[in-house]
């Protein structure tokens, strides 16, 4: 969900759910196409949609309400979906579950991200940075 405020506009204005796809309507623009877009670049969208034919010089502000969860599977105390929270780390994401079980590899995961539509698994370091809807699997070790 997003909350769009647009500067003297109470009727544009509003909380905004996304859908699956990671879209959304607004009123007098129709659909908007926000997955894998910043706050900021969904703004400046906004901004260009509006211009040209409704508002003369729309300010708008977008806050992100709640993010998709992530998902941690694997070799980690505890496994299923959990509260994204921006900057978190792989490994802060798995501390928040539990942290690892005594057989788990604890350099790297397996990560599948959401919005990767051939829903690659990509090996990362556990200090690099959480997306929202990411698949995180922690793998057992050999030894």
């Amino acid at each position: 969900m997003v909350r769009i405020s647009v500067f003297n506009q109470p009727d544009i204005s509003g909380d905004y759910m996304l859908d699956g796809d990671g879209r959304f309507s607004m009123p007098l623009i129709g659909a908007i196409e926000a997955a894998g877009l910043t706050p900021a670049e969904l703004e400046a969208r906004l901004v260009d949609l509006y211009r040209p034919d409704y508002l003369v010089n729309p300010r708008i502000f977008i806050q992100v309400m709640n993010y998709r969860p992530y998902y941690l599977i694997g070799e980690v105390r505890g496994t299923g979906p959990f509260p994204y929270q921006a900057g978190m780390t792989y490994l802060t994401a798995i501390a928040n579950a539990g942290g690892f079980t005594y057989r788990a590899k604890k350099d790297h995961v397996i990560v599948i991200r959401a919005d990767d539509p051939a829903q690659q698994e990509i090996r990362l370091d556990v200090e690099e940075r959480v997306q929202p809807g990411d698949i995180i699997r922690v793998e057992e070790r050999l030894f």
